[in-house]
């Protein structure tokens, strides 16, 4: 991972216009699109696999005009005037013939309506008509909207009180509002005081903006083809501004560290990348998994919400690792401290001088770990106690902006009737088996009316085609009422009878029931969602530090983080505990999805300041094996930048309170409070005073897990070791040198092994044909060596396999099996290998050439198998075993290698025209082409090769194997 990010932020730094180019037209052309696709969000709690939702879906298709989206138009006649009188009756009657002529209205109910019963109130002042829309509330336009409010003038002109309410009215926008600027202009307050350089403090804030950007237009495009939630934009905006400041800040602070400490700003920009970014990667990955578990709950906006807010940090992740090296090498050497100025004298002299604040609080921790551990988990523990009372449901009404129409509405209905007819029930009753059908929607009206919680019961309602009803059922108690959740299971546990009875299967629905099955369903994933990031965490943790306590005390902490930030949201968002002082004006149930979205992101940040503070720590334990010192010094290193980060995070996540819509207000304040505790109880208190207490035993691992995990490498161990090779292999002037490598597997090795091969050198390898084997394909790069420095063409290896691999070419003439192609054949398959795709038109010329080369090198015999120039339709198989050899050879100098290695198989062919095969193999390698031979023996070779190019000889089956390299 850190040679490949090393190799990204090379790249980068290098061609800084091109990478600016590419996301500079990405940012544009994605927020073009988004534009001009027109896509906008719009609220569609769905739920496929529901009782309700699947009542919906067959209402769709069998009553559709009781299925669409609908408005209820609600009126309040003045004190003491009745909506019976006059001229109140005329004005709501005068709205419905209106609204019947508006485009998209499919049908209008007022209340004197014969099927209407119940829709004016017990003292008349208030009374209710009821709009029925043409399709699902995704599918109404903002023009029926707009016509619909308009019929607002007649009732305020008759003296009526008049709001509009439904969930076509949702307040579907999202914006930036003062409270979010007044959090980056925190979170830039922080970065100066970090950096102590406005241009510094600027960088991270300016690539957030453009990840933001970016990760929004995305989502618009999105919206045009999909519903996607409000919350979906919000939550990405919010999430992508927070993990793109820190993921920045986190390597901009190893660059910076880097420069004063004289590291040239191009080898600090490619390692910064590396190393920090290696943490970065790793913690984006964390959180972009956890955001993807949320499609295993089955639910599609919140899947839509997890897949926006993991588009959010991916781009924020490649912000960091690509477009901010960019703009380093744009920058240069501007951003070193200036000598004498604190951050340069942080970044040169941690350890002497006056103590940080993070020395200083690390040590007042370690005094007395117990103590810590037990406050930190009682001051966790007490917060999370309101979690015991958490009680989940959607949105409704009440949690919209204050003097919205759907808000006025929803007040008006709740003073005039009561709280449950703001969340109305539709029972659906399937009549195709009863012969009585009013008779049979009466008796299961009357026993729908002995259910307790009810308030009221409307009259069954066939369908034109009279195979399905539907009964309007009011509760007493408001949508998100424990005592509605207890209605609607009612009903359900009162279908079964009603079946036995009548034969009239029945079925609860509508927006009430559809968000009780919602927060059913995601309570019910609460727990198995848990274990899952839980044991996600534990097994990515394992693989960093490479210990079992590490990971187990930061699952436990993030679960205390978890349970604490949902306790804070149920005091003040569900009890009304402080609600005044952020802005809640109607405490409620919790966001039904609050909880899991709370687990995935606050998983990825926690495990992010983890591995910024303890990688710290196992890199210093593993230097000195001293447990307390090392936590000291890791700690000391990363409190200020994860400090930083953690308030940073908490400043643009605290901001999305004071304004934000109901919804997004408690994700923003769950978020914000969950990152405060995490980072300065947990990360900062918990796990050093924890990992005191464990002593050596917080490093340790069986060896059996050991060897099974992959190595993650995110301190750079592997970087510093391939940048060590890289130095020495290019000092090196040999096309290949070994120093006391040894080849092989680790289990059975041979070795060691010292060499070096000139550029354009003839090899003659000797030895069995696996030795021969294994070192032709660790030479290639196909094989690592098992220890050892080993550099093939300047590539150090194993590090740069990639680069040896089309360096070295392979050629097993051994191999007698050819399939019966033909010299052309061959060549032809190897030059379409090697060439690019647009060069195919060369192929001819290529192919005669080599052929011609090939002729030139064999010279022609006037007798044997070979007698005549070689030509492209000759079979390979027709050749003597030193034409076909010479054949092979051809083939893979196709690829141009520095290398090339021919293995003969059990020696060398004996040629009846007296052709030496060293000698002809020796002539068809370009000069500057180093040529390996091996075989198993060669008695002559050396006698009879007499050429220019330098001659080695090496013996693999040999103990001493640096006295038989000559």
């Amino acid at each position: 991972m850190a040679t490949l990010l090393y190799r990204i932020g090379h790249f980068a730094y290098q061609r800084a216009g091109l990478v600016l180019g590419i996301w500079a037209i990405l940012l544009v052309g994605i927020l073009g699109s988004g534009v001009a696709l027109g896509g906008q969000t719009q609220e569609s709690y769905a739920i496929p696999g529901t009782e309700s939702q699947d009542t919906i879906d067959k209402l769709g298709e069998v009553f559709p005009q009781a299925a669409g989206a609908a408005v209820q138009v609600v009126y309040t006649a003045p004190d003491g005037a009745s909506v019976t009188d006059e001229p109140y009756r005329t004005a709501i009657v005068d709205i419905a013939a209106e609204l019947a002529d508006v485009p998209g209205v499919d049908s209008v109910l007022t209340p004197y309506d014969e099927y209407a019963s119940g829709a004016i109130s017990d003292d008349s002042e208030s009374a209710f008509s009821q709009v029925q829309l043409s399709g699902l509330s995704t599918d109404v336009t903002a023009e029926t909207l707009d016509d619909v409010t308009a019929t607002r003038d007649i009732a305020e002109q008759a003296g009526l009180e008049v709001a509009f309410g439904g969930q076509v009215f949702q307040d579907n926008t999202f914006g930036i509002t003062i409270s979010e600027v007044l959090g980056l202009i925190f979170a830039g307050v922080v970065l100066v005081i970090t950096f102590g350089s406005l241009a510094s403090a600027g960088m991270p804030l300016l690539m957030a903006l453009i990840g933001v950007g970016v990760a929004i237009g995305g989502i618009t495009v999105i919206s045009a083809f999909v519903p996607v939630s409000s919350t979906a934009p919000m939550l990405a905006l919010m999430l992508g501004l927070a993990v793109g400041i820190d993921y920045v800040l986190f390597i901009l602070s190893r660059h910076r560290t880097q420069l004063a400490n004289g590291v040239e700003p191009h080898d600090s920009a490619a390692s910064a990348v590396a190393t920090a970014g290696s943490a970065v990667v790793f913690a984006g990955i964390t959180v972009i998994i956890a955001l993807l578990g949320l499609l295993v709950v089955g639910i599609p906006f919140l899947s839509v919400m997890g897949l926006g807010a993991a588009l959010a940090v991916l781009v924020s992740i490649f912000v960091a690792v690509t477009l901010l090296p960019a703009v380093l090498g744009l920058a240069k050497g501007r951003l070193t401290p200036k000598t004498g100025s604190r951050a340069h004298h942080r970044a040169t002299r941690p350890d002497t001088g006056r103590p940080t604040l993070g020395h200083r609080w690390v040590n007042l921790v370690l005094r007395a770990p117990v103590v810590a551990v037990l406050l930190v988990v009682g001051v966790l523990g007490t917060l999370a106690i309101p979690a015991l009372s958490l009680d989940l449901n959607l949105p409704d009404g009440a949690s919209e902006p204050a003097g919205s129409t759907q808000r006025e509405a929803f007040t008006m209905l709740k003073e005039g009737f009561g709280p449950g007819y703001n969340g109305p029930l539709i029972v659906v009753v399937d009549i195709t088996q009863t012969t009585d059908i009013f008779g049979d929607l009466d008796t299961i009206g009357a026993a729908l009316r002995t259910l307790p919680g009810v308030a009221f019961v409307g009259k069954g309602t066939p369908n034109p085609t009279v195979d399905t009803a539907i009964i309007q059922v009011m509760p007493d108690s408001a949508p998100n009422a424990p005592e509605t959740k207890a209605l609607v299971q009612a009903i359900r546990d009162l279908a079964t009878s009603i079946d036995d009875d009548l034969r009239t299967p029945i079925a609860v629905t509508g927006a009430t029931a559809v968000s009780i099955d919602i927060s059913n369903r995601l309570s019910n994933a609460l727990v198995p969602f848990a274990l899952i990031v839980v044991g996600l965490s534990i097994i990515l943790l394992t693989m960093v530090f490479r210990s079992i306590f590490v990971p187990i005390k930061a699952a436990l902490g993030f679960l205390l983080s978890v349970a604490a930030s949902i306790g804070a949201t149920v005091a003040i968002f569900q009890w009304g505990w402080f609600s005044e002082l952020l802005g809640v004006e109607t405490p409620g149930p919790i966001l039904s999805f609050l909880p899991i979205l709370l687990m995935a992101v606050l998983f990825g940040l926690a495990m992010d300041y983890e591995v910024f503070l303890v990688s710290g720590m196992r890199e210093e334990f593993v230097k000195t094996g001293l447990a307390r010192e090392s936590i000291v010094h890791g700690f000391s290193h990363a409190a200020r930048v994860v400090t930083a980060a953690a308030l940073i995070m908490f400043f643009v996540f605290f901001a999305f309170v004071p304004e934000g819509t109901g919804a997004i207000k408690g994700i923003a304040f769950a978020l914000a409070v969950g990152v405060f505790l995490d980072a300065f109880l947990v990360r900062m208190t918990l796990v050093p005073a924890a990992m005191a207490l464990a002593g050596d035993a917080a490093w340790w691992l069986p060896r059996w897990l050991s060897r099974i995990l992959p190595n993650v490498d995110i301190e750079g161990e592997g970087l510093r070791r391939h940048l060590a090779d890289k130095e020495w292999a290019i000092s090196q002037p040999h096309a290949i040198t070994a120093e006391g490598a040894v080849f092989g597997l680790p289990e059975s090795p041979f070795g060691p092994l010292d060499l070096t091969i000139d550029a354009g050198a003839v090899v003659v390898l000797t030895g069995s044909a696996t030795h021969r084997r294994v070192v032709a394909a660790t030479l290639a790069g196909r094989l690592d060596p098992v220890f050892g420095r080993l550099q093939v063409m300047g590539f150090p290896l194993p590090s740069e396999r990639s680069r040896a691999l089309r360096a070295v070419a392979l050629a097993d003439v051994g191999d007698s099996r050819d399939n019966g192609l033909t010299v052309g054949e061959l060549l032809a398959e190897r030059l379409d290998l090697a060439h690019p795709w647009y060069r195919a038109a060369s192929r001819r010329s290529l192919l005669a050439g080599w052929i011609a080369r090939l002729n030139g090198a064999l010279g022609t015999p006037s007798s044997g198998r070979d007698a005549g120039p070689i030509v492209a339709g000759t079979t390979v198989s027709s050749l003597s075993a030193l034409g076909r050899a010479a054949v092979h050879l051809t083939a893979a100098l196709t690829e141009t290698p520095g290398v090339v290695i021919v293995d003969l198989g059990e020696g060398l062919p004996v040629d009846p025209a007296g052709r030496d095969l060293v000698q002809v193999l020796a002539i068809l390698a370009p000069a500057s082409t180093a040529l390996i031979v091996g075989a198993a023996s060669f008695p002559e070779a050396i006698a009879v090769y007499r050429g220019a190019r330098p001659l080695q000889t090496l013996e693999l089956d040999s103990r001493d194997r640096k006295a038989l390299q000559r």
